[in-house]
């Protein structure tokens, strides 16, 4: 048995799978005693974990005792394994590849030569200087042009800093081809509400006007979007539901619209991610 493969539960999937896939790819094989073709892949992916010397980990899950995973995932056929980088599956397959095809797969989610560009733009980031951050992802796509994780980075940098064209015109060249689909909603998302911001908007003023005026929709648009800048879900969604309670033909249906694009920021388990969905769609089917 590989140093470098192990036995996954549901107890500790978040910690070996999820988290690990943060620093190394990880690949989680859902397999079972009985199939025959999980026998020929199993020791595969073992001997090439090996062979690429921990650059990848291979996650394996039995799906006879951990049927509450395979359910969660939606395994119907086996083996079937997932690839975990940076915290989110991005790619996977089902069935016993070749031995050259499986090298292909894993060749294609192993991190970049450029990674440590990425990672050292990162922590310029971090510490304020998005000159030097934006000069070194720009340095990391030159080095590895398919290099998706600099690009998408770049995007979001660029969004920042408000050069909403260029995270446009960058979002387009990826959006149909990027591996990482959450991150690209995401992105498409964060556009899209700094795209409507207004350009000078007082947070203070625009609660005042919606105080003496619960029905100006156009201050309450004006807040959401802020709020949902700053990662203030509760306040974004309260005033994009009342703009869909009131006038639901407001600029284009934009408090539904603004929602939907709200929701693609939260997390997928956010409580209140759930509750507004449900209080959105008992207003539209009312």
């Amino acid at each position: 048995m590989s140093a470098f493969a192990f036995d996954v539960t549901a107890a500790d999937f978040e910690q070996k799978v999820v988290d690990a896939s943060r620093k190394t790819p990880v690949l989680v094989d859902f397999w079972a005693a009985w199939c025959a073709p999980c026998r020929t892949l199993k020791p595969m992916l073992e001997k090439l974990a090996d062979e690429f010397g921990g650059r990848i980990l291979v996650a394996k899950v039995n799906t006879e005792q951990e049927q509450e995973l395979a359910a969660r995932f939606g395994i119907r056929g086996i083996p079937d394994v997932r690839a975990f980088v940076g915290g989110t599956q991005i790619d996977g397959f089902t069935g016993a590849l070749p031995e050259n095809a499986l090298r292909e797969f894993i060749a294609r989610i192993l991190p970049s030569d450029a990674e440590p560009l990425r990672l050292e733009a990162q922590s310029s980031r971090e510490r304020g200087d998005v000159n030097t951050s934006r000069a070194l992802l720009l340095k990391a796509i030159d080095a590895d042009p398919k290099f998706e994780a600099a690009r998408l980075d770049l995007i979001d940098l660029l969004i920042d800093i408000n050069e909403l064209d260029e995270a446009d015109r960058l979002l387009k060249e990826i959006i149909y081809r990027a591996r990482d689909e959450e991150r690209v909603r995401t992105l498409e998302a964060r556009l899209g509400l700094a795209s409507a911001r207004p350009a000078s908007a007082d947070e203070a003023a625009l609660r005042a006007r919606i105080d003496d005026n619960g029905a100006d929709l156009e201050a309450r648009l004006e807040l959401a979007n802020l709020a949902a800048e700053k990662g203030e879900f509760d306040t974004a969604l309260e005033n994009l539901l009342a703009i869909v309670q009131q006038d639901r033909g407001f600029k284009d249906d934009a408090g539904r619209k603004t929602m939907i694009q709200v929701f693609s920021l939260m997390p997928s388990d956010s409580p209140l991610l759930r509750d507004y969905r449900s209080r959105l769609a008992a207003v539209l089917n009312r």
